[in-house]
């Protein structure tokens, strides 16, 4: 299974576990020039940029590890060209997502919500 394929996976994982958790999905794979979020999501008056890491049964590097600082500048940058379309800015936060693998299906979700902020 290639790497894309299982980054399908994981998004799709999480959006379901998003929609059970009272979320309402706003967009998937947003990208601009320069970076993409993977899942835009609504809960309340919150949006919530999801960066979604699905990662193998015992992967040499976890997906919490994989959210680098230029990762999450990326992130940052994508969520501002996302919000400069908008008519008003709403409240807005980060959150990870790290999706674990094995044999193919998801076995764990771990959500992380306000991982991260516009100051790092």
């Amino acid at each position: 299974m290639r790497n894309r394929e299982i980054g399908n996976i994981g998004e799709q994982a999480v959006c379901v576990y998003l929609v059970e958790n009272d979320y309402e999905i706003l967009k998937r794979n947003f990208t601009v020039k320069g970076g993409e979020i993977d899942i835009i999501a609504k809960k309340n008056d919150t949006v919530c940029f999801v960066e979604v890491k699905t990662r193998k049964y015992g992967s040499l590097i976890s997906g919490e590890d994989a959210i680098t600082a230029s990762k999450r500048k990326h992130i940052i940058y994508t969520a501002q060209r996302f919000l400069s379309k908008l008519t008003s800015v709403p409240k807005c936060r980060f959150d990870v997502a790290v999706v674990e693998m094995k044999n193919e299906k998801v076995i764990k979700i771990k959500y992380y919500v306000n991982a991260f902020d516009s100051s790092h």
